[in-house]
């Protein structure tokens, strides 16, 4: 399975509290995302601040990617939502 991520720029998803992006996997686009709460526990982001949330996942987008290749293969290229407990305990440093 090829799974590669462009370096389109994330959206945010209000109805579900997520910064969006995408993988393409053997060529075709699977949405992830990742939630708000997540980027806040793990990678800095402030509450309600949609600017930070962004920012936050920009500076982690390489670990954020990593951890969404692993369950694309697990779930075999099924979308993916990313949380607060898929990633260690505490904040990383980016």
């Amino acid at each position: 399975m090829e799974i590669r991520f462009p370096a389109d720029a994330p959206a945010y998803r209000d109805s579900n509290l997520t910064v969006v992006f995408h993988a393409l996997v053997d060529g075709e686009p699977v949405p992830c995302a990742i939630s708000v709460e997540a980027l806040e526990d793990h990678f800095g982001a402030y509450t309600e601040d949609l600017d930070g949330w962004l920012r936050a996942f920009d500076a982690g987008r390489s670990h954020i990617e990593a951890v969404a290749r692993e369950h694309l293969q697990i779930s075999n290229g099924t979308p993916v939502l990313l949380k607060s407990g898929h990633f260690p305990p505490g904040k990383l440093a980016c």
